[in-house]
């Protein structure tokens, strides 16, 4: 059995869109015949143990607190450390492949180890990191530390033996740096259909306790970043009510634009009309979206936002949940205007309430867009079937591996 160690940035038992990839990955993979298994450095910020059992998944945690030092020093000591934990963990288990997944820090500790070991390397980017530190806000594009985050994940793609991307525009962004477009393959988000099947019922109870009526509901539920265009969906709403004067919005989750959207809500003429939950236990979130119409997704226009593919919009068309996005690079790769669901302007809540406006008018023909939005979905994001392009690459390095010896 082929045995694969998972270098990660954080994992289970924490929540959220990077764990609940790596979660479908890991049993996909082990469903396949495919031994895998997980490590985390520094940054997985969870007490536990240092070999951790979740799910039937098993993560090891590499030893050592976050490395203290200057910029720079204290990434190439946090390399180090992880690379150590590698190692470590490979002369116990003995992996036939090791795949390490972004943030470059975990890509570069994997080569490193990889190099010394013998043993085929694979790196896998989710995002530019620099590029997701511009949109939250907690970094700038072109300063330095943007450029040593890129240079850095250069470094790992020219010297890894196969690299994946989840969507095109991450793939086309670096073949346009030079890097070897035949090594380059996708791994698009994907969904686990067994836990996907109709929507549940609207859950009355729950409406009436949080003040959501008949609607029609526009919702988000998810992390409130300045990146997901929240803001331009709260202007929106006015203007939406002056044709549906019964449309509400559904704001769930929280984040760091938390505070600054609700003062906008409050302050908006159509307040009463704008309904926030805050975060939810995970458990409770199918309840919340049973109130909802429609599942907005209004990004912002950036480079981020046309490169990278999100995964909440295919985990709501797995659900035959109807969804309207803003018409950037990434949500195209996911979704088609009219057929599997709706595109409208980013960045303009006038031309997203206008979209809105109609969309709902035209309820009639939404069954057959759910219809075909779940049909994309298994035809194109199942993870039963993505996994594939894994396997083929990981038989495909372990052959050369032989060759050459």
């Amino acid at each position: 059995m082929t045995r694969v160690l998972h270098i990660l940035d954080h994992s289970l038992p924490l929540h959220s869109g990077y764990t609940f990839r790596t979660r479908a990955i890991f049993k996909s993979l082990q469903a396949s015949g495919v031994e895998v298994r997980g490590i985390t450095g520094a940054r997985h910020a969870a007490e536990g143990p240092e070999v951790e059992t979740v799910e039937g998944l098993t993560f090891h945690r590499a030893p050592g607190k976050p490395p203290a030092g200057p910029p720079g020093l204290r990434e190439w000591r946090e390399i180090a450390a992880l690379g150590t934990g590698i190692e470590q963990l490979c002369a116990q288990w003995r992996p036939d492949v090791i795949h390490a997944h972004s943030p470059a820090l975990c890509g570069m500790a994997g080569l490193r180890a990889a190099r010394r070991l013998g043993i085929p390397f694979v790196y896998e980017i989710r995002a530019f990191w620099e590029d997701a530190a511009v949109g939250n806000g907690t970094g700038s594009a072109g300063s330095v530390k943007y450029r040593l985050t890129r240079a850095l994940e250069n470094r790992v793609v020219a010297g890894a033996d196969a690299v994946f991307t989840i969507c095109e525009g991450l793939r086309n962004d670096l073949v346009g740096r030079g890097h070897d477009a035949a090594k380059i393959s996708l791994s698009p988000n994907g969904v686990d259909l067994t836990l996907f099947g109709d929507p549940p019922p609207r859950d009355s109870a729950l409406a009436a306790e949080i003040g959501v009526t008949d609607g029609p509901v526009i919702g988000f539920i998810g992390s409130f970043y300045d990146y997901e265009g929240l803001d331009d969906l709260i202007a929106a709403v006015p203007a939406l009510r002056k044709r549906h004067p019964g449309a509400q919005l559904l704001l769930v989750g929280g984040g760091p634009m938390d505070a600054a959207l609700r003062a906008q809500a409050a302050a908006s003429p159509a307040a009463q009309a704008i309904v926030f939950t805050g975060r939810v236990p995970h458990d409770v979130v199918e309840r919340y979206y049973s109130l909802i119409d429609v599942l907005a997704y209004p990004r912002k226009q950036s480079r981020l936002t046309d490169l990278v593919t999100p995964l909440k919009p295919l985990e709501a068309m797995a659900q035959r949940r109807i969804v309207a996005a803003s018409n950037v690079g990434g949500h195209r790769e996911l979704i088609r205007d009219g057929e599997t669901g709706l595109l409208f302007p980013p960045d303009d809540p006038a031309g997203i309430a206008a979209a809105l406006a109609d969309f709902i008018a035209d309820r009639a023909s939404w069954p057959a867009m759910q219809d075909r939005a779940r049909r994309h979905v298994t035809e194109h994001h199942d993870w039963a079937r993505n996994i594939e392009r894994y396997r083929a690459v990981y038989q495909t390095l372990l052959r050369h591996g032989e060759d050459r010896q």
